[in-house]
Order: structure tokens, then sequence, then C-alpha cells
């Protein structure tokens, strides 16, 4: 049998993934029976004094804080007894009651926020998501959002840097923060704001021949400069974590790009030579923001193909998942957004990853996966760069195999 404690965590799990929810009005999270813990029969006639005693100790636990057990008749040494099977707590309050000082101010802010942002943003869908990821917030931060995006839904910052907005308060490192929540409150695709100087794209030339012959390995280029790589790609690899770019395994003719979250794709997209490739391949975390980011390319007219970025592939590598951010804390789930660039496998994994009833990880980090899987997958997509193994013996490095 559990005991009060073990209890306890499971009442915090529960509160954890569903208060948001909960504060926002009628939920089925609540009540909710927690079992206490099955008992074999053989179990229970060998050591009933045990038992009795854990029986008696939640009687009185329960009865102190006024709390429903539910029993069973179990027959034992003769006797009928009452064995309890299930504590059920009512309601949020009662669950936060239980859990002490820490929760019942964590959700007490979140209800004040939430209704902060019924008032002033009554037209955005799914605020209880909002308010979940303004969580770890001070009262300062969630002030500056209900600003920042007050003053957005009314005015254009087109021309104008992060430095250059002119609210109070607000400085050009918030603001670029906490970008995606801004844009959510006011229900825009972008801010519309420019960076204070060019993109620079940095990029790792894969080529075999090209390196064997000792040229440069990595290089840049500046958006709106005159600039030419050693060579014209084929193949581009647009590879959201800086390690897995300067670190893609070699390919004829291929150069991998560091993506540069969301104001990446305006910069890149404006590169001519990436442009201009005859296939281009986006590779970044399985999460939200990995295919709003992919989403984001295709809106700025790339033609991307993705690779493991799709429930299949989340299937399959789930078991690197995260649950928790940074601080320990559940992952906030992210408000749902129209994707129009997302293909119907990349959107079939979007919407389990916006549903906050899926209990799943919601994060698969792609550094994580072997890059001799993500090469492979993009010599699928673009046979052309697999001179590389077959001719530079490089099959042998991945396989063991025999070049």
């Amino acid at each position: 049998m559990k005991t009060p404690q073990e209890i306890l965590v499971a009442i915090g799990r529960r509160v954890a993934a569903h208060w948001h929810t909960d504060i926002a009005g009628p939920s089925s999270s609540w009540p909710h029976s927690f079992p206490l813990g099955g008992i074999p029969r053989r179990t229970l006639e060998v050591d009933f004094a045990a038992f009795q005693q854990q029986t008696f100790a939640w009687r009185d636990w329960a009865a102190q804080r006024e709390l429903a057990l539910t029993t069973t008749s179990r027959r034992v040494q003769g006797t009928t007894q009452a064995i309890p099977t299930h504590l059920t707590i009512p309601d949020l309050d009662t669950a936060l009651s239980l859990l002490g000082t820490d929760w019942t101010e964590r959700v007490r802010v979140g209800r004040n926020r939430l209704t902060v942002l019924g008032e002033k943003f009554p037209d955005v869908p799914d605020l209880p998501s909002v308010v979940r990821a303004t969580d770890g917030y001070s009262d300062t931060d969630f002030g500056l959002l209900c600003a920042a995006a007050a003053w957005f839904r009314v005015n254009s910052a087109s021309g104008l840097t992060p430095r250059q907005v002119p609210i109070e308060g607000l400085h050009a490192k918030w603001l670029n923060t906490h970008r995606p929540l801004v844009m959510t409150l006011a229900r825009l695709d972008t801010l519309g704001l420019v960076t204070s100087h060019p993109q620079r794209v940095h990029f790792t030339y894969l080529d075999p021949h090209h390196l064997a012959a000792g040229h440069r390995r990595h290089d840049s280029v500046t958006t709106g400069d005159t600039m030419t790589p050693h060579y014209a790609p084929t193949v581009v690899v647009i590879s959201e974590n800086k390690d897995t770019a300067v670190r893609f395994p070699p390919l004829s003719c291929a150069i991998a790009v560091e993506g540069a979250g969301f104001a990446g794709a305006p910069g890149i997209a404006a590169v001519p030579w990436i442009a201009q490739a005859e296939r281009i391949v986006y590779w970044g975390d399985m999460d939200v923001a990995g295919l709003e980011i992919v989403n984001a390319y295709r809106g700025c007219g790339l033609t991307v193909d993705t690779i493991l970025m799709d429930l299949p592939s989340y299937e399959i590598y789930e078991r690197f998942g995260a649950t928790t951010d940074a601080r320990g804390e559940p992952l906030a789930v992210p408000v749902r957004k129209a994707l129009p660039h997302l293909t119907p496998a990349e959107g079939a994994l979007y919407e389990r990853l916006t549903d906050p009833q899926w209990p799943r990880a919601r994060r698969i980090e792609q550094e994580r996966i072997p890059l001799t899987i993500a090469a492979d997958l993009v010599l699928k997509l673009a046979p052309m760069a697999g001179r590389v193994w077959r001719s530079e013996g490089y099959a042998s490095q991945r396989t063991g195999e025999q070049p």
C-alpha cells in the first residue's frame, strides 16, 4: 500500500500537468481518485497486522484533511475488513492545499494573469497555455509582455530594430527573448523588426575533394553582400544546432548552414546560392519551435525538405526526448498556430506537440540523433551527394564495411 507521501507526489505531478487548464474552468482533471495500490490475498493474510496499521494511518490522515477514501471489503483470516483502495481529490484547490504554499502561490499568480490576459486579449485562443508559458515570469516581465503585445497590436514596427521600439522599460534583449509570446498575444506572424546589422550566415564545406585540396572548411556570408562560396552547392543542409552543422559528415558538392532560429529564415533565404541549390534540407529539433521554423523558411520562399521532423521519426527517437526544462519544470505547451507550410507528416507531429493533454515528450533535440543517420536521410533525398560514400571510402568509416 502506498504512503501518503507517495500519493502527494502523484498529486503534484497531476497539478503540474494540468493546473493552467484547470484554472480556466471545468476540466477533466478533477475530481480524481489516486490508487493506493492493490494487495494480493496471500500477502494480506500473512502480514495483516502491518496492513491494518496502514489502514488506520490512512483513515486518520484522510479524516484530518476531510478527504474521501474508497474502500473494498476483503475476507482476511475469517473476518471481513474494509481495505482502502483509492484517495479522491475533489478539485484543484484541495490538491493545492495538500501540496503547500509554493503551489498555492504559483496558481494564485496564474489565475490573476489569466484574468488580466482575458481582459486585455480576449480574442487570443488558448490563453491558459500563455499563462503556463509565463509561469517563470516576474511581475515586471509579465507587465512588459502585456505592454509589448498591446503596442504591436496597434503600431507597425516595420523598419525598426528591437532597440528602437518605443515601449517604456523594454530593451532589445528582452524583446528578442520573449518575441514568440509577444507575437502570440499580438496575433502576428512577425513583428516586422529588422536586425541592427545585416545577418551573417555561417556555413561549413562538406565536399571531400575541396577539403582534401587544403581549402578552408568554414566560411560565412553577410546578407546583401557579394560573396560566392568556393563551389556552388547542389545540396544545402540547414542544421539548427551549430554542433551538427560543423560536424556534418562529408557529402559531395554540399554545404552545411548553421540555422539561427526564427530570425535565420529571412537572411538565409536571401542568399542566392542557397536559394538556387538543387536540394535544400532542414534538420532541427523535434519540438514546436523546430516545426514553426520550418514553416518560416518555406514562408520565405525556400523549397525545403526536412529530415527527422515527423511523427514516425518521433516514435523511433522518443527515448531521447525531454519532458522538463532547465529548471526541472514540465515543458510548457505553446499555443498552437496555423502553419500552412508544413507537410501532413510534419503537421501530425505539430498537432501532438501542441496538444495540452498529450502526456509524452515535447522535445527531442537533434544532436541526440547520430549524424550518420541524418546523412543517410539526406542521401535518400539527394542521391547526387552519395558519390562521397562510394568513391571516397566513407562507407567504411560509417559502418565498418570495406569500401
